[in-house]
């Protein structure tokens, strides 16, 4: 990959892939205030945020709301659910990582590409899908009920794949 690439979601969430060092993915993202992503996981990675201007809010499911102001650094653990948005008025400036990298750059672009195309309010089905069966390990919605996670997950994937729709993310 050429380093730095920027990613747009279409829903208020700018993601800049900064570099690679070893196993760590360096980001730096922008946030539109209330935007930010659903309540998620990274099963066998972890995740730093660093605020450089405006104020985070984020949370782990059954905690209270917590934020974080510029200098302020907020980590989740492998496997720590976990949801953060702009909780402010300006522009939401962060730097971070995620380690170990994995795919993370490639399944964070395979969401924003969706959602952008999909009108930048939530990603499209079939590459939820996808990349739910494509990257257990990496890639976590939380709160999808289990027969949608067991049952429409595997069927939209098997569709996505008899419409040719995954033939674009083959590596």
């Amino acid at each position: 990959m050429i380093y730095p690439r920027t990613i747009d979601n279409g829903g208020g969430e700018r993601l800049t892939f900064v570099r690679t060092t070893g196993e760590r993915l360096e980001v730096e993202s922008v946030v539109d205030p209330g935007a930010g992503p659903p309540m998620h996981v990274h099963r066998d990675q972890a995740e730093a945020l660093t605020v450089t201007a405006g104020r985070l809010g984020y949370q782990r499911p059954g905690q209270p709301e917590q934020f974080a102001r510029p200098g302020e650094t907020v980590a989740f653990g492998p496997g720590d659910a976990h949801r953060f948005w702009n909780a402010g008025e300006e522009a939401l400036r962060l730097t971070g990582y995620v380690e170990p990298a994995g795919n993370t750059e490639r399944v964070l672009t395979t969401l924003f590409d969706s959602q952008r195309e999909n009108g930048g309010s939530r990603p499209r089905l079939l590459d939820v899908a996808y990349l739910a069966r494509r990257f257990p390990s990496e890639f976590g919605m939380v709160g999808v009920p289990v027969p949608v996670e067991r049952v429409v997950f595997p069927l939209a994937h098997n569709v996505g794949r008899l419409l040719g729709r995954y033939r674009a993310y083959a590596a």
